[in-house]
């Protein structure tokens, strides 16, 4: 308290940044071969860190418990760190995959307003959209919208944003966007 009151400060931050392990230092490669066998061994066969320690005081250790508790603690975090970092990017190759979703929509179509159903096909290649939209979704309107995105995804690099077949005049009540 007294040294709160005679410095004028408010908080105080605890400095040191390195632990010291002066007793574990030298058995450090010791514990780091313990510890990468025992994590290379099956879940089951695996020991528990008190089994460790009594290895290590069998070879020669002098430290207590606590120290391997807290070395394998941050051997742990470290090696846990460098495989999370891992990263697998998808690639596809031009119409190897798609994604095939249903929306609903509310639109007016000559003044009346109507509840139509909305196919989306999206490339994983190229990233690319085809939608159409149908008055109801049965089996037919479902089966050609996934056939009438199929000649998109042939495409290796889209030009516009529809398909060759979305080109033609619209049939049957459906209407292309």
């Amino acid at each position: 308290m007294r040294r709160v009151l005679r410095s004028g400060a408010t908080e105080f931050v605890y400095e040191r940044k390195v632990q010291p392990q002066p007793k574990i230092g030298p058995w450090r490669d010791e514990l780091d071969r313990l510890l990468a066998t025992n994590a290379a061994r099956a879940s089951r066969e695996r020991l528990t860190l008190i089994r460790i320690f009594e290895e290590l005081r069998g070879l020669g250790y002098a430290g207590g418990y606590d120290a391997v508790r807290r070395y394998a603690a941050s051997w742990r975090r470290e090696r846990s760190a460098a495989t999370a970092a891992a990263f697998v990017p998808l690639s596809f190759a031009p119409g190897e995959a798609y994604q095939f979703d249903w929306s609903h929509e509310v639109v007016l179509i000559a003044g009346v307003t109507v509840t139509v159903k909305v196919a989306q096909v999206r490339l994983c290649h190229s990233r690319m959209m085809f939608v159409r939209a149908y008055p109801r979704e049965s089996q037919e309107p479902r089966h050609r919208a996934r056939t009438d995105g199929a000649p998109m995804a042939r495409c290796s690099t889209p030009t516009t944003g529809r398909s060759p077949s979305s080109r033609e005049p619209a049939r049957g009540g459906s209407t292309t966007t």
